[in-house]
């Protein structure tokens, strides 16, 4: 999967409601793309907050926000592939 790809399913990734194969596949990209690795750590920082009714801290909202922040300024590369799954995945 690439970074678009993953971006289209982290949500439902971090609530465990991929289907088997798309969470290995996203679990597989996460391990090799730090920077979709932090958005899911940070979504699930949120996730975890949010079921301790608690705001999220500063530094996570920080981090979502610098994340956000750096897609709008540095977008991932397009993949040049037709399916989309240059990386083989």
């Amino acid at each position: 999967m690439n970074c678009l790809q993953v971006a289209r399913v982290l949500q439902s990734y971090v609530d465990g409601e991929a289907d088997e194969v798309t969470a290995r596949r996203v679990a597989a990209h996460l391990a090799d793309c730090r920077r979709c690795g932090l958005e899911a750590t940070v979504y699930q920082e949120i996730k975890s907050a949010l079921a301790r009714r608690q705001s999220p801290d500063d530094l996570t909202l920080r981090r979502l926000r610098d994340f956000s922040t750096a897609l709008l300024r540095d977008p991932p590369p397009d993949d040049d592939s037709a399916d989309g799954t240059a990386d083989g995945a």
